[in-house]
């Protein structure tokens, strides 16, 4: 097994990768709340740890990949306060909050296949798991860190902090939290500022609630996580991600929760994904900057001059580490475009290379710098530069530049389908597949024309078809076998 380095937030260093009961490993990521469409941001959080899933499957773990779908207690400004998402939205178009869930569930895991992403090991809901919720709410307030106001069940932060360190996620101490919130009115429900709702009394109007000990209601946002990713990875497990804006509220009151329940820190590597910037600005609805996947897809946005295709998409986005902020700009796509197309059309080459009895390159040497890259908190970007190495043995070979033995070759072609398409999940698109298969069946047609102008001596026609096809973009190369082409 491959020695594996993670950056863990928690520690803030870059740590052996040991788990808890190799070869299993247990990995939980927040999934969407689905009340509108999927955004680009939450896509890269998803891609990034589609591609760690995929690693850790690659190097031989058994993994079990819970990513949750919140349907339920998400409030508006992801405070205890404000209208619920769902109901909201359901108002506005005069459906059953359970049909907002289900329209845009439909689309977020359309737009994971369109990814490329596979699919978790289990996909829980936070309404399938209200029982657990309200059990665990019972747990924590038996233990003496939660307290119930007027039928909404709060977490005491500042009786949880004597016993542990609340802010350990952010590095930051109770008294710096204390100062950047508000002052608490006279009739607010609360004992302390920080305190969060466990389970939250819901109004006459409110359309998403069950019944509790405390009354009718629903559960807060981060109970959910905590109950769900015990229920089906354990009271301790290995790796929890999400995106960076989660790391100070969510997943700080996460492990809070889950320590106050079970006496026991919940995840030994926490990981976090970065935010995305468009030409240098942060990505937000507010700044007008903010694109969706499949306006991102079609171009149909005024910020696009074309459609990018999804696995040029995905490529781009792998070009940087998953922890560094990663800025969208039509020159950067498209330079992306053209590298994506680049991989693959070296792969397509791979495929008709012809052996030599010795090799000038050591394959092996490239294929340990690809795991090298791989281990060292999945460097994608670096990864990806030993496959543009690749890229260039490949077609060197094919110029007669560089040798290769058939061992090598099938090195090669082991290297691309590990993490090409394993890990780095790239595949080539049914369409481009489509227009290669026609395109080379219309030059193997051409190149029969030119041998037999050549044949027959009309060395004016062989030529003007070279220019032609060289003016296109495709070079022909005449060898003693024949000719081959090339785009």
């Amino acid at each position: 097994m491959q020695r594996l380095y993670i950056t863990n937030t928690l520690t803030r260093k870059k740590e052996e990768f040991k788990p808890l009961h190799a070869p299993l490993v247990g990995l939980y990521v927040c999934g969407p709340t689905v009340y509108s469409d999927v955004h680009l941001g939450n896509c890269r959080t998803f891609m990034s740890f589609d591609m760690i899933y995929r690693y850790l499957l690659h190097l031989g773990y058994k993994v079990r990949y819970v990513r949750n779908i919140t349907d339920a207690g998400h409030l508006e400004g992801d405070r205890d306060e404000g209208d619920d998402k769902f109901a909201k939205k359901a108002k506005l178009e005069q459906v059953e909050p359970m049909e907002i869930v289900q329209k845009y569930t439909v689309g977020f895991h359309e737009v994971m296949q369109a990814f490329n992403n596979l699919p978790p090991s289990i996909e829980p809901t936070a309404t399938g798991h209200i029982c657990e919720q309200i059990e665990m709410v019972k747990e924590i307030m038996a233990n003496g860190y939660a307290y119930e106001s007027n039928g909404t069940v709060y977490f005491d932060v500042e009786k949880y902090s004597k016993a542990f360190n609340y802010g350990q996620l952010t590095n930051r101490k109770l008294e710096e939290l204390l100062e950047g919130t508000r002052e608490l009115s006279g009739q607010d429900e609360k004992r302390g500022r920080l305190d969060f709702a466990l389970w939250i009394k819901a109004k006459p109007e409110t359309l998403m609630k069950w019944p509790s000990p405390w009354g009718w209601g629903f559960p807060g946002w981060h109970i959910e996580c905590s109950a769900m990713s015990s229920k089906y990875l354990g009271d301790v497990f290995d790796i929890h991600g999400g995106g960076m804006d989660l790391q100070a509220t969510h997943h700080t009151n996460e492990i809070a929760q889950s320590q106050a329940c079970k006496h026991k820190a919940p995840v030994n590597y926490w990981m976090h994904t970065n935010m995305l910037t468009v030409n240098g600005v942060r990505m937000s609805k507010s700044a007008g900057n903010g694109f969706l996947p499949q306006e991102l897809f079609s171009g149909d946005h005024p910020l696009l001059e074309k459609g990018y295709a999804p696995m040029a998409v995905r490529f781009f986005m792998l070009q940087t580490h998953y922890s560094s902020t990663l800025d969208f700009s039509n020159e950067a796509l498209q330079a992306s475009e053209k590298g994506y197309e680049r991989l693959m059309d070296a792969y397509t080459t791979l495929q008709q290379l012809k052996a030599s009895d010795k090799s000038t390159e050591d394959i092996a040497a490239l294929q340990q710098k690809c795991y090298e890259a791989m281990n060292d908190d999945f460097n994608t970007p670096v990864l990806i530069a030993h496959l543009f190495d690749a890229v260039r043995i490949v077609n060197s070979v094919n110029d007669g530049k560089l040798q290769l033995t058939e061992k090598d070759i099938a090195l090669l072609k082991k290297m691309y389908q590990d993490f090409v398409f394993d890990v780095l999940g790239l595949k080539q698109h049914a369409e481009s597949s489509k227009h290669t298969q026609a395109l080379e069946k219309v030059m193997e047609m051409v190149i029969e024309i030119r041998a037999k102008a050549k044949q027959e001596k009309n060395f004016p026609l062989s030529d003007a078809i070279r220019d032609k096809l060289t003016a296109a973009g495709i070079q022909i190369k005449d060898g003693k076998e024949g000719s081959s082409w090339k785009l």
